[in-house]
């Protein structure tokens, strides 16, 4: 009897997960055919929707974010250039898998590694700009880590810069750490110029590449930006697309053909497109008064506008947006130019959206008797 209760519970403990994660992918808005999926604001960072996102997965090529990211933070740091000469190593010559072969001893500059790597994802170019960033691919590697630890990525460990996994085992990341990482990326204007290249080519014309992802030439819009193809991986794309001021990230793994992937992260795009617009809230200065001065050189000062951010918001509620202004009446002399007067806080119903300091414009020094002797003084000479 003991058994068959046992036996009953545990069925029905069972036919609960079974429901419960059938009630979640019933919830999904598209069909996700894949291991993981992440659909993430470019702008703010929102994850506007997730499957699985914190199930550590090999990304094959997707890895290729990272390596592309630190290279992107090198040249606007100043500290390489586009026009650098990179001498090709043997490891990055031996390098398999997609490739653009090249030669131990050959030279190429930044630029054309940095477009070999971000259109055509050659495990060669790759290599040869980590080593030059850092000495050597393991050095390298080693960067790779740190700043994934810097990003809050904590489901991700990178044991090389290309995403070859045959001989790896710990090689992982996750959808939510891929789209954090995809973001960072596009912080960089630079990387785009590559990421939407279709077709070009290398050596005067004698080495042709074709871009991986084939969104870049049949979806609107489309930024970039990574694809990644093997076994243990399955096909996996983090896809990127801006229309009308939104910037998307749609982040799939483990699709069992390219087919599934790129419709997935279509899917997830073009439903975040539909119902997301972005927006950029108007502080009303009709509601900010003049600042009272007191013991100052002025009576009053006008408090400085900041810029708003724009915000990613559901299409239709652009009318929900309030705004709240919390001003100091008046402040004592003296007063540091920047000094914090107030805020205006920005809300969409109840959630807040942002919040922004109103502040001095300028120095205001204390009024002093000296200053006043002078004021009269001229006054009388006037």
């Amino acid at each position: 009897m003991k058994k068959t209760i046992s036996l009953i519970i545990a069925m029905a403990v069972m036919l609960l997960s079974v429901l419960q994660v059938y009630a979640a992918e019933e919830k999904l808005p598209v069909d996700i055919k894949a291991k993981a999926a992440v659909l993430m604001d470019a702008s703010t960072g929102k994850v506007l929707m997730k499957y699985n996102e914190n199930e550590k997965l090999y990304p094959a090529s997707v890895t290729k974010i990272m390596p592309l990211l630190l290279v992107c933070e090198a040249i606007d740091e100043g500290r390489i250039s586009l026009g650098d000469k990179v001498t090709v190593s043997a490891s990055a010559a031996s390098k398999g898998g997609s490739q653009i072969w090249l030669k131990e001893g050959e030279q190429m500059t930044v630029d054309e590694l940095l477009k070999a790597t971000a259109v055509y994802s050659a495990n060669d170019a790759c290599t040869a700009l980590g080593e030059y960033i850092a000495g050597s691919d393991e050095a390298f590697v080693k960067l790779l880590n740190e700043r994934a630890k810097e990003l809050g990525m904590t489901n991700t460990y990178f044991e090389n810069c290309t995403g070859l996994d045959d001989t790896t085992e710990n090689h992982l990341t996750t959808a939510l750490d891929v789209a954090i990482m995809s973001r960072e990326l596009l912080k960089h204007e630079l990387i785009t110029n590559y990421t939407t290249i279709w077709m070009d080519s290398l050596r005067n014309g004698q080495t042709e590449l074709v871009n991986t992802n084939k969104l870049v030439r049949f979806y609107e819009g489309t930024t970039g930006l990574k694809t990644g193809t093997t076994a243990k991986a399955g096909c996996c794309v983090s896809a990127s697309a801006m229309r009308d001021g939104t910037h998307l990230i749609a982040v799939v793994m483990g699709s069992d053909n390219s087919t599934d992937r790129f419709e997935t992260a279509k899917a997830m795009l073009n439903m975040g497109f539909a119902n997301y617009s972005t927006v950029t809230p108007v502080i009303d200065t009709s509601l900010i008064p003049k600042v009272g001065v007191i013991g100052g050189v002025v009576e009053e000062i006008t408090p400085k506008i900041p810029q708003v951010n724009p915000v990613l918001i559901e299409k239709g509620r652009e009318g929900d947006i309030t705004q709240t202004i919390d001003l100091a009446v008046d402040v004592a002399a003296p007063v540091e130019q920047g000094q914090v007067l107030g805020t205006v806080t920005f809300k969409l119903g109840d959630e807040e959206i942002g919040t922004y300091n109103l502040t001095s414009p300028d120095t205001v020094e204390m009024l002093t008797f000296g200053i006043i002797f002078k004021r009269i003084i001229s006054a009388i000479a006037s």
